[in-house]
């Protein structure tokens, strides 16, 4: 159990900082302009108004967000012994996490005011 929680939590700081340095930089760098594809779903989805969003504030919310999914990812497939499972539950988790976690991330910011009445 311990071991289990230690990789998950080495993964998602690793996967945190890689999120940092090459995903969250270059969007701040652009000024959003040019949207990461995770903003991109949201927007399209959720239809958040980004004039309302405090932009910075929602790059560091999608890298938790997608440091989260990754990590939960990696943890729950580790527990399964053949390499053939492995990868199988992990094709089979990776859009239901994905979702899931990104319709929480809409309802958020819907709660707060922060979409478009379409």
């Amino acid at each position: 159990m311990l071991e289990e929680l230690v990789l998950f939590l080495l993964c998602f700081f690793l996967i945190l900082l890689v999120y940092e340095l090459f995903i969250v930089r270059k969007a701040k760098k652009n000024k959003g302009k040019k949207h990461p594809m995770e903003v991109k779903y949201l927007i399209a989805k959720y239809h958040l108004n980004m004039r309302k969003v405090d932009y910075p504030q929602l790059l560091q919310i999608v890298s938790l967000v997608s440091s989260f999914d990754i990590a939960f990812i990696v943890s729950v497939v580790i527990i399964v012994d053949s390499y053939l499972w492995q990868l199988l539950a992990a094709l089979v988790l990776v859009l239901p996490v994905i979702l899931i976690s990104y319709h929480l991330v809409g309802v958020f910011y819907r709660k707060k005011g922060m979409t478009k009445n379409v």
